[in-house]
């Protein structure tokens, strides 16, 4: 029994995975200081909620926020006797390893993302996840992650917004009725729903462009939904992308003797 961990700038992930199948999906705001203890109570609280009878023998971590690694790790020892893979460190092996420059160190979300996008789409692949940051990333044939785009996310743009300028409120993102917005909160949705969606189709279509062959497209994240109604190129919205890439770093870590 599996417990997949993946902590981003703003929520963290808790899926349960039995082998089969993720028997559920906690979530909760990420914070540095949260202590192991914490995250027991929470976690803890919210299984017997749902009546879920799970034994958890391993632990794998992806974190994009390295000061709240610690803690996990001191989560998964303390309460579940079990040393966590952490993806991205050395003693976690990934099915093939990135091709990117010398030095630069892929996100462990990314990473995971290219892993899941291999395993079911088999390569040639583009994931854009929609998070704190909008990441593109790209997968080769061979399922190594060789690179990407990170743009702003579009929660940040839109807070980004509201305090730069006094004057516009905070709204939620949502697809406008019309592209000309009649009222400020009109404008700024079109703007950035529109906006967002023609950055994501144009980024799309320049990878697209310089990769040189036929490649899938993937949405994940939160609003993946959202903006596939706007048509922008996905072949597919798969909202546990990154949990699934877990599993399979984990399969393959256990198949290789590294667990």
């Amino acid at each position: 029994m599996l417990l997949a961990i993946d902590c981003g700038n703003t929520n963290t992930v808790f899926s349960i995975w039995d082998g089969e199948r993720f028997l559920c999906t906690l979530r909760t705001s990420t914070h540095h200081a949260r202590t192991a203890d914490a995250y027991f109570t929470w976690y803890s609280t919210l299984v017997k909620h749902y009546g879920i009878e799970a034994e958890i023998t391993d632990v794998i971590i992806a974190s994009t926020v390295p000061r709240v690694v610690f803690n996990l790790r001191v989560f998964a020892d303390r309460f579940f006797g079990c040393r966590p893979l952490v993806v991205g460190k050395p003693d976690c092996l990934l099915p093939m390893n990135p091709r990117v420059d010398e030095g630069t160190v892929p996100g462990p979300d990314r990473l995971a993302n290219a892993v899941a996008a291999f395993d079911r789409h088999g390569g040639n692949v583009v994931v854009v996840d929609f998070g704190t940051a909008t990441n593109f990333d790209v997968v080769a044939a061979d399922g190594a992650y060789v690179g990407g785009i990170i743009a702003p996310g579009v929660n940040l743009s839109l807070e980004a917004l509201h305090q730069g300028a006094a004057a516009l409120p905070h709204i939620d993102i949502t697809r406008p009725e019309s592209v000309i917005g009649t009222n400020t909160v009109g404008c700024i949705q079109s703007g950035v729903y529109w906006g967002y969606s023609g950055l994501i189709e144009g980024l799309i279509s320049r990878i697209k462009a310089e990769y040189g062959m036929p490649m899938k497209v993937v949405g994940t994240g939160g609003l993946a939904p959202l903006f596939d109604q706007a048509d922008v190129g996905f072949d597919a919205i798969e909202d546990d992308l990154t949990m699934h890439g877990l599993t399979v770093i984990h399969r393959y870590n256990k198949d290789n003797g590294s667990t």
